[in-house]
């Protein structure tokens, strides 16, 4: 299977590290120029620097809020392939999460993705052509305790993705969701530690999670980013021009349903 994105320019959001940095180095690889995008300048750098060759550009923007999302949009006003990938996560206790909580969380993680779909998806149908996806998590549908404020906000963004992938019907444009499961990123090593501790060696401490808090993982260990990638990259495929409005599983069969 070979996947030929040449022409094609991407953006990813929340691309400096972890899932969304695998991506874009999986987008360069198949062809495409490819938005680099995070917070920072400095940031931003860092992430070109590490990932090498590939035909990058610089996208420092937070767009997580109205204006930084104008100025991804600025530094890149065509793009083809949108993968909604920036999010947060954390732990905390559900009677616990204050109004705050719950609003930052769907700013970051959905608002974020809708303000970008609106601003691409316009020129995408008029080309005839374009791949909107949206990075959600296994924790969409199987709301963890820990953290729902996280699953909610990610349940939020497979109703998203249904929505707008019908109001693209019939346009040469597909939109998809990602249904990520756990994922070996610094950030989940944090997460992973905060839960079981910071005295065991990583391997036994991934372990202990799996054991613990993800028991109905399949996989049973942490999926690498670039596995993720490799769904995302055959989505934003012409071969997969027949795959739109789908939740697309790349969970280690986590989920335990025979549907999405």
């Amino acid at each position: 299977m070979r996947i030929d994105l040449a022409g094609r320019t991407a953006l990813v959001t929340g691309s400096t590290q972890g899932i969304g940095r695998a991506i874009a180095a999986g987008l360069a690889a198949a062809g495409a120029r490819v938005g680099i995008n995070g917070r920072s300048p400095e940031s931003v750098d860092r992430a070109l620097t590490e990932l090498g060759e590939g035909d990058f550009v610089a996208v420092p923007a937070d767009v997580s809020t109205a204006d930084g999302a104008l100025a991804a949009v600025d530094a890149l006003p065509r793009v083809d392939i949108l993968i909604n990938n920036l999010g947060i996560f954390g732990a905390q206790p559900a009677l616990e999460i204050s109004d705050d909580d719950w609003r930052r969380y769907f700013e970051v993680n959905v608002l974020a993705a809708v303000r970008l779909t609106r601003a691409y998806l316009p020129g995408m149908r008029e080309r005839g052509w374009g791949r909107v996806q949206y990075i959600a998590s296994d924790s969409a549908v199987a709301i963890p305790v820990e953290m729902i404020h996280y699953g909610v906000s990610k349940t939020a963004l497979l109703g998203v993705a249904r929505g707008f992938a019908k109001e693209a019907a019939g346009s040469g444009v597909t939109v998809n969701s990602v249904i990520a499961g756990p994922t070996h990123t610094g950030g989940v090593e944090q997460f992973v530690r905060s839960l079981v501790g910071t005295d065991l060696p990583w391997e036994q401490a991934q372990r202990e999670f799996m054991v613990r808090y993800r028991p109905q993982s399949l996989l049973q260990r942490l999926i690498e980013p670039a596995e993720i990638a490799n769904m995302v990259v055959y989505l934003a495929s012409p071969l997969a021009s027949a795959t739109t409005g789908a939740a697309a599983r790349v969970d280690g069969g986590y989920v335990d349903s025979i549907l999405p």
